[in-house]
């Protein structure tokens, strides 16, 4: 198992170096961008803002949460994934399917990261996140691609296979690996559904890196090329993943 792993790493490395030499703009992480930049500016004092979808990894640490006076309140399918979060979190949770739950318009923002692939009807989804917001109140999320290849791939595999595929090439992903759909989960479909929602596109940014591939590097030279190929047929749709703040009108 070292010498695999040791492989694996090389591999990692070499996939790397190959894409130190492409530009940055295909080289940036989505994930770490909306963490690093996008979450931040949805802080403001005194607001409330809806972490959608976060369980035990909130988007805020308690110490932010309280340095900005906000409430934040958790909302998860699952109440063993919220009763995990950090003590004191959430002032609030909210155990619920975000594709059935019925807001009261009271957040003054909403944050759902990595989410929307997971639930089986993201237009519903969307309607519930709008009608969490009061008007002028805005959303951030960050969604992979369904046309992704690693999300055509999760679309195939088999659900057991998948996870054991995780937790042997990425042993840091444990508890990762949860069913995903990828509904309406193209950049071009969120937009359709933010208009149909009363949702202004204020921030969209495309990302064209995922690290899946990096553990063999043959396959990740051609998950490159099959990348570039098909960004001549979909364009702004071909990313991986993308970001939006919305703005409900």
């Amino acid at each position: 198992m070292g010498l695999v792993r040791t492989l694996i790493e090389a591999n990692i490395r070499l996939s790397q170096a190959f894409d130190s030499i492409l530009p940055e703009r295909v080289r940036e992480d989505g994930n770490r961008h909306f963490t690093d930049h996008i979450v931040p500016l949805a802080l403001r004092r005194g607001i409330t803002l809806y972490d959608v979808g976060s369980g035990r990894t909130p988007c805020l640490s308690r110490e932010t949460k309280e340095k900005w006076e906000m409430t934040v309140v958790g909302l998860d399918i699952s109440a063993e994934e919220l009763a995990a979060a950090p003590p004191g979190a959430y002032d609030r949770a909210i155990v619920a399917d975000i594709g059935e739950f019925v807001g009261a318009a009271e957040a003054d923002a909403v944050i759902c990261r990595a989410l929307l692939e997971h639930v089986p009807d993201t237009s519903r989804a969307m309607r519930a996140l709008a009608g969490l917001l009061k008007d002028g109140g805005r959303m951030f999320i960050f969604v992979p691609s369904r046309n992704a290849v690693f999300a055509r791939l999760n679309l195939l595999l088999d659900e057991n296979l998948k996870k054991s595929l995780l937790r042997f090439f990425y042993p840091e992903a444990k508890g990762q690996g949860f069913r995903a759909y990828y509904s309406h989960c193209t950049p071009s479909q969120i937009e359709e559904l933010a208009k149909k929602n009363r949702l202004e596109v204020e921030v969209r940014r495309l990302f064209w890196i995922s690290s899946y591939f990096q553990v063999f590097i043959p396959a990740f030279l051609l998950w490159r090329l099959g990348q570039l190929l098909l960004f001549q047929w979909l364009r702004t749709d071909a990313a991986e993943t993308f970001i939006y703040v919305l703005r409900k009108d």
